[in-house]
């Protein structure tokens, strides 16, 4: 199934990350460019580096010019995450392009792709909630860190189910593939006032 895949491919890139524990290390994938695998591998990559950037970005000491350059980072991270997630969505509409719904099908509140974008995050923070239960200097806090990773496993059987009904759902006509382009306006330098004010000058 492929939420099982997809989870198998997250923990991979996730544990690789962790191996430098480095926001400046440059991606390794080692799957086939033009593969599934290869865009999951690389999203996942990119939600990793973009969470230590969130982490780094809330020290309250944080210099404001460091601040603003990793805000930056931030922004130009989730436009590349946006991008990935609509080429994975590219990839199920080529896979189910011969399908013919149902009368009665009906279209999801999420494509197939941002289930998976939301099960990639998720699966980040599960690394991170089990690395604070395991924590020698915590006490208490150990015991509410267990508590939540519980919630979050079950969450994540949760959505994988979701993800991989949603898929058969598709594939059976029961459900339609269709997807809206996020069509993100504040890095295009033609839609965001500011920058095309900028221009001008």
């Amino acid at each position: 199934m492929i939420s099982a895949k997809a989870v198998k491919i997250f923990q991979n890139s996730i544990d690789n990350y962790h191996i430098k524990d480095s926001v400046n290390q440059k991606i390794n994938n080692p799957y086939k460019e033009g593969d599934l695998s290869h865009l999951l591998y690389y999203k996942n990559w990119v939600d990793v580096i973009q969470w230590h950037y969130e982490d780094i970005i809330r020290d309250p000491v944080i210099k404001d010019y460091k601040g603003m350059s990793i805000k930056r980072k931030i922004d130009a991270s989730n436009q590349v995450r946006t991008n990935i997630v609509e080429k994975i969505d590219d990839f199920f509409l080529e896979k189910y392009k011969n399908v013919n719904p149902k009368k009665n099908a009906k279209i999801n509140s999420e494509s197939p792709a941002w289930a998976i974008d939301r099960l990639s995050i998720l699966e980040i923070k599960i690394f991170h909630m089990r690395e604070e239960t395991e924590r020698e200097a915590a006490t208490i806090h150990k015991k509410n860190c267990q508590e939540k990773l519980q919630v979050l496993l079950t969450q994540r059987l949760d959505l994988s189910n979701s993800i991989n009904d949603l898929l058969e759902d598709i594939a059976s006509g029961t459900k339609i593939m269709k997807v809206y382009r996020q069509m993100k306006m504040y890095n295009d330098d033609s839609l965001n006032p500011i920058l095309y004010h900028r221009k001008k000058q």
